[in-house]
Order: structure tokens, then C-alpha cells, then sequence
């Protein structure tokens, strides 16, 4: 079941390191500078599903069907999950409802401290999942000049 999701490789070294930046960058040059905008744990969560039940659940709201126009107000752009997590069924729906709703998944590992260093970037001690909302931010613009070339790797 788990090998008809295509995987494009997991995300490790510099590889990761370079995907890590990336990410940050984007919700660096995404925050709102107004002083009077929200805190920046709750802009964050309007950005990224935080965590495999978040993202669980934006997935399922998700229609399978790209020609219904009844979409949920949340999309997902792409998913980052951590490969090497222990026990591994607590990611192991995720790639498959990922693939029926065309949403991109991520793989990252880095000797077990890949859910550290995604936790970092969400403001978290450690994440085991996030999802990107398309919500077209920065961010969104940077992952999407990225993804496309990474069908080739």
C-alpha cells in the first residue's frame, strides 16, 4: 500500500538543512509587520497545520474530487513529514490521504532529530507533521518554485 505513493526521496544533510532555511525564510518574509496584528503563535497556526492531527484533519476536510468547486476554506500546498518517526503508524495514513488530494509530501529525516528541527520551525519542542496552507504567502510562492523541480530527484 505504502509503495504507490510516490516518494521523491527523503530530505536529509544539506539537502534538508537547504529545504529547513527555505521554509524559514518564507515565514520570516510572511509575518505581518503591523505592529497591532496577531500574536505570533496564532498567525502561525492561520498559516501552517501544527502536528499529524491538525494536518489529519485538514487532509480529510479536503474534497478527493479536483472538479468539486465546494472546496473547504483550508487547503493543504505541500506536507512535511518526519520519515524516521517511532512508532511509524502514526504517520503512516498520511501519505496516502495526502496523494488523493493531489497534496505533496515531504519526507525529512535527520537521525532522529528531524522532529526537533521541524519543531523549530513552528515555534514547537518537537512536530511530527506539519502542512503549509496555501494561503498565498511567501512561503506558498517559495515552496511552489521548489516543488516542481524536485519531480526529477
Amino acid at each position: 500500500m505504502e509503495g504507490s505513493v510516490k516518494e521523491s526521496g527523503y530530505y536529509e544533510g544539506e539537502r534538508l538543512t537547504h529545504l529547513l532555511a527555505l521554509v524559514q525564510r518564507g515565514i520570516e518574509t510572511s509575518k505581518p509587520s503591523n505592529v497591532n496584528s496577531l500574536p505570533e503563535k496564532l498567525w502561525l497556526k492561520k498559516q501552517i497545520a501544527i502536528g499529524i492531527n491538525e494536518v489529519t484533519r485538514v487532509l480529510e476536510r479536503m474534497k478527493p474530487n479536483p472538479t468539486d468547486t465546494r472546496q473547504p476554506p483550508v487547503q493543504l500546498q505541500v506536507v512535511i513529514v518526519v520519515a524516521d518517526c517511532k512508532p511509524r503508524m502514526l504517520t503512516k495514513h498520511i501519505p496516502n490521504l495526502a496523494a488523493s488530494r493531489n497534496v505533496r509530501v515531504l519526507y525529512i529525516r535527520d537521525h532522529k532529530r528531524a522532529s526537533l528541527r521541524l519543531g523549530e520551525l513552528v515555534k514547537l519542542k518537537t512536530a511530527l507533521a506539519i502542512g503549509v496552507k496555501a494561503r498565498g504567502t511567501d512561503l506558498n510562492l517559495i515552496l511552489q518554485q521548489i516543488l516542481p523541480r524536485d519531480d526529477t530527484s
